[in-house]
């Protein structure tokens, strides 16, 4: 593979990048790049080339995510009608693997405390930090959106600790005071 940004890398860096690339750490690889190039560092879409390239030479295919939910009311109020518990509450919570953050929407039960994933929501990956392009979260907002909708038309408490801020250290509604 010829190709100058990766050329120029040191070898441990090389090493290092199809490591991270091997755990499908593609962010991380990508930042890796930025950080070990000779000034100015290449551009995302440029870095993001490169880690195409080398997943292409490593074999690596690319893991199909799940996609954002669709947002339908009726199909939402259907699945939640369709539990075997009536919900205690709507929850909207962060989580995030190696593409970045997203929102997934949950019915939650009690006694004992259970819970339902209703809907996943992302509309990008972590790329767009680089580029600028968050806050706000827009999946954040769709998901406080679609969630007060779900909890008053079932009567329940809606809860999102953290809409503005991606996190995975949050109280969950049932922790809540």
């Amino acid at each position: 593979m010829e190709n100058p940004v990766w050329d120029a890398l040191p070898a441990e860096t090389r090493h290092c990048v199809d490591a991270l690339l091997a755990k499908d750490h593609r962010v991380r690889a990508i930042k890796a790049v930025r950080d070990a190039s000779v000034p100015p560092a290449p551009g995302i879409q440029e870095c993001m080339d490169l880690i195409a390239e080398r997943c292409a030479v490593l074999g690596l295919s690319r893991t199909p995510r799940v996609p954002t939910a669709p947002s339908d009311l009726d199909a939402l109020t259907a699945e939640v009608e369709g539990l075997p518990r009536r919900p205690a509450a709507i929850e909207a919570l962060w989580d995030g693997d190696t593409e970045g953050w997203f929102v997934r929407l949950l019915a939650v039960m009690t006694a004992p405390n259970a819970e339902h994933s209703l809907a996943l929501f992302r509309f990008g990956g972590d790329l767009r930090l680089f580029n600028g392009e968050v806050p706000p979260w827009p999946e954040a907002e769709h998901a406080s959106t679609v969630g007060r909708a779900r909890a008053e038309r079932f009567a329940v408490p809606f809860h999102f600790e953290s809409p503005g801020t991606p996190t995975d250290t949050v109280l969950r509604w049932w922790d809540s005071p």
